[in-house]
């Protein structure tokens, strides 16, 4: 799964809207998301559909993560499989806040797997409203997620991989 678009450069483009609309509609759910994100070394934005299916949950997406100190983009995909009882579909995104330097570099460079974090996901972080919403997912990472349509009633054990985009993440040809 890829964002829209019939060329690179649309689909960058298509990737930076997605990740200027959910930050505005983080920013207007959680106002101090803001603030961390401000003070964070980085931070990914990702789309995300899943479905589930009785017995058997996946999920696919892509996003693009910003290293604060350099500037850089770097565009993902991302794909999730599950079991558990479950049934539904739903469209949301997901904001990770990296509030490590050592944690924004694993994240792009190694690719991440959520499956050996799944016991973190269920921690909500509780320190006043400065991380109202968000959840730690793995030292140095915090985790908004918005759902944006749809209905899921499940109980999954979830694991979800994160790795580079190649097509959109090398240099755009010239025309």
């Amino acid at each position: 799964m890829s964002p829209k678009g019939n060329t690179v450069a649309d689909k960058r483009q298509a990737a930076q809207s997605m990740r200027s609309e959910t930050l505005a509609q983080l920013y207007e759910v959680h106002p101090y998301a803001k603030t961390q994100i401000d003070q964070a070394v980085g931070y990914g934005v990702f789309s995300n559909v899943g479905i589930n299916l009785f017995l058997f949950s996946t999920a696919s997406g892509w996003g693009i993560v910003r290293d604060k100190k350099t500037g850089q983009d770097t565009y993902m995909k991302m794909y999730s499989v599950g079991i558990g009882p479950g049934l539904g579909v739903k469209d949301f995104r997901g904001v990770f806040v990296f509030t490590s330097e050592s944690a924004l570099k694993q994240f792009v460079e190694d690719g991440w797997d959520a499956s050996a974090q799944a016991d973190a996901v269920a921690k909500a972080e509780d320190k006043g409203d400065a991380w109202a919403g968000a959840v730690d997912v793995a030292p140095g990472i915090k985790l908004y997620q918005l759902t944006q349509i749809g209905l899921a009633l499940q109980a999954t054990i979830q694991g979800t991989k994160f790795w580079k985009d190649d097509e959109l993440t090398g240099t755009v040809p010239s025309n």
